[in-house]
């Protein structure tokens, strides 16, 4: 028989309720649940450029106010000629990663072609939309997703929602904690002739002034010798910019922070880990 209850007792759409209503739960929730103990990625910005486009993570991962990792990469290729950058909690973005990757190189062996860039990006989208109940319940994974498109010769940037709502951009986008600062930098600094030196200047910046404003963002870090993952994309496929080649960059641009901070310009050396 199913039970009734009077108009102050209603419990509305929450099933929670209704079933300590009914007397099937001893009690509900305080609250909602605290994943303190989950690792979570935080802030990746993309932007195109002539020629391609360009991805960028911090490295920060953090478990409520702890930092657990220092080191996270958060940029990964997908295959040749597209990439990923991850955002929410750690472990089903990586495990997502893994196997979007898989996915895209067994099409490529039984079809004999690679997917098409739009391809990709609706694949990962039914992957974002199927991991929606784990995002529920506070582990979502929301992707950043880019490539050279081969047939048009130019390269393309996709944003995705909790429930795999996929939105090509024209020309930047920013996930995570820190995106809203990340995203204003590039916003500001963006030119469609930027180049190479200037697109990764304009990366570290974002992240830089992103880790300024959001504590689960991580910064350059020149003691231990750890930089934000910056990654270029063009028609000769994914290419990592190598690690000493943005220190150096971020070590030219010092002046420039510090002077619009007001602080005296720090000395850089070789970071230790």
């Amino acid at each position: 028989m199913l039970p009734f209850f009077s108009p102050d007792r209603d419990p509305g759409p929450d099933f929670a309720v209704l079933a300590r209503n009914a007397g099937l739960l001893a009690a509900a929730p305080a609250g909602p649940v605290d994943h303190l103990g989950v690792t979570h990625a935080t802030t990746v910005v993309a932007f195109r450029i002539a020629g391609g486009v360009v991805m960028a993570g911090d490295r920060r991962a953090t478990a409520g106010h702890l930092i657990s990792h220092r080191d996270m990469e958060k940029v990964y290729p997908a295959d040749r000629y597209s990439g990923v950058a991850i955002a929410g909690a750690a472990g089903p973005a990586m495990e997502m990663v893994r196997l979007f990757q898989l996915q895209l190189e067994h099409y490529e062996k039984v079809e004999g072609r690679s997917l098409s860039l739009e391809g990709k990006a609706n694949q990962l989208a039914g992957m974002v939309r199927g991991h929606l109940p784990m995002a529920m319940q506070g582990l979502a994974v929301v992707p950043l997703f880019a490539g050279y498109d081969l047939a048009r010769a130019q390269g393309r940037l996709f944003q995705y929602d909790v429930t795999g709502g996929r939105y090509e951009e024209t020309n930047y986008a920013a996930t995570g904690s820190g995106s809203i600062f990340a995203s204003t930098v590039v916003k500001l600094g963006y030119r469609e002739d930027l180049s190479a030196d200037d697109a990764v200047d304009l990366a570290l910046s974002a992240l830089f002034q992103a880790a300024d404003e959001d504590s689960a963002t991580g910064g350059p870090d020149p003691v231990r010798g750890i930089y934000p993952i910056v990654a270029t994309i063009d028609a000769s496929g994914f290419t990592r910019v190598d690690d000493a080649h943005v220190a150096a960059r971020f070590e030219a641009m010092l002046p420039t922070l510090s002077a619009a901070t007001g602080a005296p310009a720090p000395s850089v050396g070789k970071g230790i880990r």
